[in-house]
């Protein structure tokens, strides 16, 4: 059940108050390095994944480096991502094109991001909100459960969930919301056994309404 103006907006104020002080948790130095961080981490942990890009960068740090690298090169230094065959090619392309298209810089625009191979409406939107600051809400599967769970958004997809959440937040708290939505997910909402008992937003969740 969505939930209405009133409702959005005490669970924002909840969401505030649970988790005031948020950031992106991939560990980057510029928008390069967030990019190839954010590939890296689908279907991986961000603490997995900040575990191999110090080295990974220190030893390929711009996207010449990789552009000129071969998949059976770069796969052994993702391997622990997990998917490394397909991160591999995909971050090898993406560099290709960021030295071709784009004279070695990442884009600032989402339509430029999702052209580049292996990414997509949520790694582009991680880079523009955490690298650019454009307001943005980037859908991973905690925002994904967390947000129709909670009923800030009613959707059965992440493009339909982003669009949703696009409306009933306010622009200005996009970034911010977006970043609490997965520190609920990770420390609170879980997929199962969620800890309703101690979560700040229950007494507005529709999922917890339900349980009730």
């Amino acid at each position: 059940m969505m939930l209405d103006r009133e409702g959005v907006t005490l669970a924002l104020a909840d969401l505030e108050q649970a988790f005031p002080k948020v950031s992106c948790a991939l560990e980057h130095e510029d928008a390069f390095t967030l990019l190839v961080a954010t590939m890296l981490s689908a279907q991986c942990t961000d603490k997995q994944v900040n575990r191999v890009t110090p080295a990974l960068f220190e030893k390929y740090p711009h996207p010449k480096d990789f552009a000129a690298l071969t998949p059976t090169e770069l796969e052994p230094l993702i391997k622990s991502c997990g998917f490394y065959h397909d991160k591999a090619r995909n971050i090898i392309a993406a560099c290709i094109a960021l030295v071709t298209r784009f004279n070695g810089e990442v884009p600032s625009t989402m339509e430029e991001l999702v052209s580049l191979p292996g990414v997509g409406r949520k790694t582009a939107n991680v880079v523009l909100s955490n690298a650019f600051n454009v307001p943005a809400i980037a859908v991973d599967t905690h925002v994904f459960r967390v947000s129709n769970r909670i009923g800030l958004a009613q959707a059965k997809d992440v493009e339909k969930t982003e669009k949703q959440l696009m409306e009933n937040i306010p622009k200005e708290l996009w970034s911010v919301s977006h970043h609490r939505l997965i520190a609920l997910g990770r420390q609170i909402c879980s997929a199962r056994n969620p800890k309703c008992g101690v979560c700040a937003l229950r007494e507005v969740c529709s999922y917890n309404a339900v349980l009730r």
